[in-house]
């Protein structure tokens, strides 16, 4: 009979880690692996985004062949269907046995399906595998709604799923909140709005009794309240149960309501089986979470190799992103604990929920709850997981930092801070691979395993590591992200000097991996300034963020707004009959912007290439509202209509727009034209504002009305109209080429070195020469302008992007509507409340 030295039962994530770490610890085992699924470890934790942009092998965390080069013994497709603790071996599907001297449990758990009657129809489903994943995306097929059943972390997630797939999704939960175990009532209250105003339709308080097939062949949900329905398929994510039935054969001990008992080394009653992850009951708990799995099979290899690793229980707190979300929860988050105090902070136009709960004393941080903005997670965090004294005014801690700094610095940590808790790096692991020479981010990351987990610890990592750097009198490396050792001003270098206009070369050229959220738009957005290509190209439209992709802003009910380019604000009746019937048609909300547009809210995605086809017949153009480029040029009359007018501020305000409107940039930027001091366009707080002299025209740059306004700085006097052109052509390419990733000009200005004098040498007395380049530069993109909303309704391959469903063309029935001053907005929750206070 065969026999190895470690045999471990699953190959999860786990699993994985825990045959990564034994190895580590001592190669000379023999270790074998058996998994249930074909495939071998793949990270669960990121499973949705197989209906996104990745592949399922994506998602792999090892193959065949790795475990072969490490000398690992692997079998997948093959489950172990006996355990003999006695004879210490194990029996295989294939019915072959094998001996061991430590066996390993790392079954996981399986998804929990409450006892409806019905559920066992094929069109019902579980969300858990990429096996699972498969079989909902076959199930899916023709189909239009799907209900998933479970409203915790990963029912939301499945939501995500079915909504990547086209369904329109609802979520039914019995509990009265979504995720009711990390969050307080009013933070699952604030996710709700977030989720449903994103097309997902949440029936909280509502219990399945049972599930019947109708004559159509769609399924009816029938409620306990009455209520019934009807959906296509059913996706049941209703929590998990820990894998325990091959223990309990085996007569290993289980806890009362399952889970395999485990002591603080991870030994089950029988000292020779051990058991991690969800699998295992530890102090009468199981650990849903990746990172104290992780500790687990850390503890389990110390233990094989003779170490003293010992596993105390973990801390569950967790942020993640949910259908875009932000969402977090850390500690005590109901403030259960005696005597705690609470302190809460809420933004209802963004929708943002924080909660923090401290002691009796004030003294430190007892649990937190976060929706909609997580920038402070890693701050309250650390706060709580080494109770640092809180600071005078405690609340700080809550608000959203608007200018992006850490309300904690790093040095305030102590060596002993978790950074990361799927590895479990805590800081002076980081200070002591800096002093060993790790001078990079992508070495940290490749000698301590910090944030290659998750990647939830990727900023905190970031700050501690720049900190440490600083500390040396090391420049700090502003790589624009892991993948690129370089900086957004580099690349767009490499891009310009060696032509690239492709992301793979670019990646292959300068970066490494497969690219991210982060490096991708950064890139799509240099091709766009240098090229000036269509962004929805085969090629760059996967590389856009998620305005870009749809050319349009996504808004709170799950419609888009159309914006088109009305430039300087002058408009002819015409053009403004042929919008006002667009919008008749279409039942749209109108309204005048401060840009001097008219913008219009509430279409629906299929709907877009129609409007854009009405809109553009009548001579009008794509906006821009939805990217980094020029927005808009406000202007008042000037001398055409105004008697204080010096100057035809119209003109000037229509030529510039026309100039600049193809033109990609950082961030989006802004202008203004006054025809006279007086100032009435509001030229001072814009990027670029123009005003009007006797003798030509002033020069304002660097102004913006964002999150840190400030006025623009005056640039130039009494211009010509030439020279004025001249150096706002240089202005802009040289902010172009040289701002970081979403960077307005303000901070741009701020951040270089000189500030205004310098960019005032460079453009107006072209101290580095490149006046002329810079000004080509610009030539090329006014010369190679299109209306990139004319392009895609002419192009058939780009307007089957603009689909509400794959199968159908029909309207999103979620999408709801109530009439307010005569036009429609979208409905929400306060609007029976209105209702019924008109009515009372």
């Amino acid at each position: 009979m065969k026999t190895s030295d470690v045999i471990v039962i699953g190959n999860g994530m786990v699993g994985h880690h825990f045959v990564q770490s034994l190895h580590d610890l001592d190669p000379s085992l023999s270790i074998s692996v058996f998994g249930e699924e074909s495939r071998p470890a793949y990270d669960r934790v990121h499973l949705s985004e197989v209906f996104g942009e990745k592949s399922a092998d994506d998602l792999a965390l090892t193959n065949v062949q790795e475990y072969q080069t490490m000398g690992i013994d692997g079998h997948f497709g093959v489950s172990v269907d006996v355990v003999n603790t006695l004879s210490k071996q194990v029996t295989i599907s294939t019915g072959e046995s094998i001996g061991y001297e430590t066996l390993i449990f790392a079954t996981g758990s399986y998804p929990f399906v409450p006892p409806i009657a019905g559920n066992n129809h094929p069109k019902c489903l579980v969300y858990r595998t990429i096996d699972d994943l498969d079989s909902i995306q076959q199930a899916a097929i023709g189909a239009q709604t799907g209900v998933v059943v479970g409203g915790g972390l990963l029912g939301l997630e499945c939501a995500n799923a079915l909504k990547n797939l086209g369904l329109k999704p609802h979520v039914v939960e019995f509990a009265d909140g979504l995720m009711g175990v990390q969050l307080d009532p009013e933070g699952s209250r604030v996710l709700q709005d977030h989720v449903e105003n994103l097309g997902v339709r949440v029936h909280t308080s509502t219990a399945t009794e049972s599930i019947i097939e109708l004559d159509n062949g769609c399924l009816q949900m029938n409620f306990a309240d009455g209520s019934t329905l009807v959906t296509d398929l059913i996706v049941f994510s209703a929590g998990i149960r820990p894998q325990d039935q091959l223990a309990r054969d085996a007569g290993l001990a289980v806890g009362e309501r399952g889970g395999i008992v485990i002591d603080d080394y991870c030994t089950t009653s029988d000292s020779n089986v051990l058991a991690i992850g969800e699998c295992g009951l530890y102090d009468n708990r199981i650990f849903g979470l990746v990172a104290p799995g992780y500790r687990m099979a850390e503890v389990a290899a110390s233990r094989i190799a003779q170490g003293s690793m010992k596993f105390t229980g973990a801390d569950m707190s967790t942020k993640l992103k949910l259908l875009g979300v932000e969402v977090g929860s850390i500690g005590d988050a109901h403030g259960t604990t005696e005597g705690s105090l609470t302190y809460t902070y809420q933004d209802p136009v963004r929708k943002f929920y924080a909660r923090m709960n401290v002691d009796a004393d004030c003294r430190k941080v007892l649990g937190a709850v976060l929706v909609g903005d997580c920038s402070s997670y890693d701050t309250l965090l650390q706060y709580y997981l080494n109770e640092i004294a809180l600071p005078d005014c405690p609340e700080s801690l809550l608000l959203p930092s608007v200018d992006g700094s850490s309300a904690l610095s790093s040095n305030l940590l102590p060596d002993s801070a978790t950074i990361c808790s799927c590895h479990n790096v805590s800081k002076g692991a980081i200070v002591g691979a800096v002093d060993a020479g790790c001078l990079s981010l992508s070495d940290l990351k490749a000698e301590t395993k910090a944030s290659t987990g998750c990647g939830g610890c990727a900023a905190l990592l970031k700050s501690v590591f720049d900190s440490e750097l600083e500390n040396r009198g090391i420049d700090v490396d502003h790589s624009i992200c892991e993948h690129f050792a370089h900086t957004r001003q580099e690349l767009f270098h490499f891009c310009q000097v060696e032509g690239i206009g492709d992301f793979k070369a670019l990646l292959l050229a300068h970066g490494t991996g497969r690219g991210c959220d982060i490096c991708k738009p950064t890139a799509a957005s240099i091709f766009a300034s240098l090229f000036n290509e269509h962004v929805l190209q085969k090629e760059r439209a996967g590389l856009q963020d998620t305005n870009d992709y749809v050319m349009a802003n996504i808004q709170v009910n799950g419609t888009y707004s159309v914006v088109p380019r009305i430039p300087g604000g002058e408009i002819t009746p015409d053009k403004l009959i042929a919008i006002g019937e667009v919008a008749k048609k279409y039942d749209l909300y109108t309204k005048i912007t401060g840009g001097q547009r008219i913008d219009l809210f509430g279409a629906e995605l299929h709907e877009l290439p129609l409007i854009w086809e009405a809109l553009i017949d009548a001579g009008l153009e794509t906006g821009h509202a939805y990217g980094k480029a020029l927005r808009t040029v406000k202007s008042c009359v000037g001398s055409t209509w105004c008697r204080y007018g010096v100057q035809d501020s119209v003109s000037m305000a229509l030529a510039l727009e026309n100039r600049y409107k193809g033109l990609r940039s950082p961030h989006k930027i802004k202008f203004g034209v006054s025809g006279c001091t007086r100032e009435c366009a509001e030229a001072q707080s814009k990027d670029v504002g123009i005003i009007a002299t006797e003798n030509g025209w002033n020069l304002f740059v660097g102004g913006n009305g964002g999150m840190r306004p400030r006025h623009a700085e005056l640039f130039a006097t009494d211009l010509d109209d030439a020279t004025l052109v001249q150096y706002i052509d240089r202005y802009l390419m040289l902010y172009v080429r040289t701002a970081d990733r979403l960077q307005r000009t303000a901070v741009w200005m701020e951040s270089l070195e000189g500030g205004l004098a310098y960019v005032q040498d460079v453009v107006i007395r072209d101290s580095l020469g490149l006046g002329a380049e810079l000004e080509a530069q610009m030539h090329n993109v006014v010369d190679t302008y299109q209306c990139e909303w004319k392009t895609a309704i002419n192009d058939p391959e780009m307007r089957k992007r603009f689909r509400q469903f794959v199968n159908t063309d029909d309207s999103d029935p979620a999408v709801t509507f109530v009439q307010e001053r005569g036009q429609r907005r979208p409905a929400n929750k306060y609007d029976e409340i209105k209702l019924i206070t008109k009515a009372g």
